[in-house]
């Protein structure tokens, strides 16, 4: 062997137990005296250290297990460089991440961009969406907008190719229209019931979502756990909590988000069950649903608001805001169907769990905004309601699982 310490220094000897049968006999044993080792370019005084050696480098390799069968020659010397405990030498070690920790590590960073961009549109639109429909209280026409938006951007992205056009036949269409009619439905409720109270309280009341959710599912005869079953206590107590004590409260408000939560229930049933194995879906899935809701929804706000009556609601809200209350239209009407679209595509990424967790403190995030930006008075017995309801909305996602 050589060993490097101080000085270089070599020996070799005339046994080698690569050449031994690895597996059977044991390697015979054989006196080893000073005259059998060949010192080759050493110091005496170099050749014991008074400090431990540690292997750096093997120069010559050692051979396999399953090498037993068929020895190649190999030179008698087997070098080794060392180095002294006192004067330690750093081994390069060139570690690779495979591409499975690279594609984890990229699908997190996706994730996470897509609830930051969703929780933030989200805030976004909610704050526009008021500021809209305080200054022009029409909130049939103000939906329509929304889905015109989105509708009118999506055909735009199709026809400069921006994005892929789906392809998509009449069983498509016919398996989306109950979903749209719901989708319709609880969107204009939602945006009633915003018209009415305040953003805090529409979205403390939906997100009483599960309690409508576990109902509509047992009276179709599907069964859940009993956590589930416990969870709804603290949604439904929340819920209720918050709205005996809500210092504004409007009937036409709760009722709105009581009809919307119902309306978006039967939605995901409806998609669940009609949509299974279609191919469209994320991003176009949600621009067909948009637009077909558009088409439902325009005779109906035309014959319960009418032209006339949005003429003179925007003339009246023109002269009061000023040009400023055209960007607040445009901005609500964008960023609704920014946060619907982003929300759709993310559901493509992640687990339904992920998304029900995202959606919780997505709603925390607009409530939050809503009452530092709106200044909106609030009661302390209020607050613990409003955090109660989506304490139990959090466990309810989890028993779901």
């Amino acid at each position: 062997m050589a060993f490097s310490a101080g000085k270089s220094y070599a020996f070799s000897t005339n046994f080698d137990p690569l050449q031994q049968n690895l597996w059977g006999s044991k390697p015979p044993i054989s006196s080893l005296s000073i005259k059998d080792i060949d010192f080759k370019q050493c110091d005496k005084h170099n050749i014991l250290s008074k400090k431990p050696l540690y292997i750096s480098a093997v120069l010559s390799g050692f051979g396999h297990a399953d090498e037993s069968k068929e020895f190649k020659s190999r030179d008698p010397l087997v070098q080794c460089n060392a180095y002294e405990a006192s004067q330690p030498q750093s081994i390069p070690i060139d570690i690779e991440f495979g591409q499975e920790a690279q594609a984890a590590a990229t699908q997190k960073l996706k994730i996470g961009l897509y609830f930051a961009t969703w929780w933030a549109l989200n805030v976004v639109f909610n704050i526009y969406n008021k500021k809209v429909l305080n200054a022009f209280p029409f909130p049939w026409l103000t939906s329509t907008l929304s889905l015109a938006a989105g509708s009118l951007m999506m055909l735009v992205s199709w026809a400069t190719k921006i994005a892929e056009t789906p392809k998509t036949d009449f069983d498509f269409w016919k398996a989306l229209f109950p979903v749209a009619v719901a989708h319709t439905i609880g969107h204009v409720a939602a945006t009633v019931s915003m018209s009415k109270v305040a953003v805090s309280f529409t979205h403390i009341i939906k997100s009483g979502e599960p309690a409508f959710s576990v109902l509509v599912s047992r009276l179709l005869g599907e069964t859940f756990p009993l956590p589930v079953y416990l969870s709804l206590l603290p949604i439904i107590g929340g819920c209720g909590l918050a709205a005996i004590t809500e210092l504004n409260f409007n009937l036409i408000g709760f009722m709105g988000a009581m009809i919307s939560n119902l309306a978006f229930v039967f939605r995901n049933i409806f998609s669940k069950k009609g949509m299974k194995g279609k191919s469209v879906g994320g991003m176009n899935y949600y621009a067909c649903l948009s637009m077909m809701s558009l088409l439902i929804l325009i005779p109906f706000a035309i014959a319960v608001e009418g032209p006339q009556v949005w003429a003179l609601g925007w003339q009246n809200a023109v002269s009061q805001i000023g040009p400023n209350f055209i960007w607040w239209v445009v901005a609500q009407s964008v960023f609704y169907h920014l946060y619907n679209q982003v929300s759709y595509m993310s559901l493509n990424e992640i687990s339904p769990l992920t998304f029900s967790i995202g959606n919780t403190m997505k709603r925390i995030s607009v409530i939050v905004s809503s009452i530092i930006i709106f200044q909106i008075p609030i009661q302390p017995i209020n607050a613990l309601g409003a955090a109660i309801a989506i304490l139990g909305t959090f466990l309810y996602s989890q028993a779901k699982q």
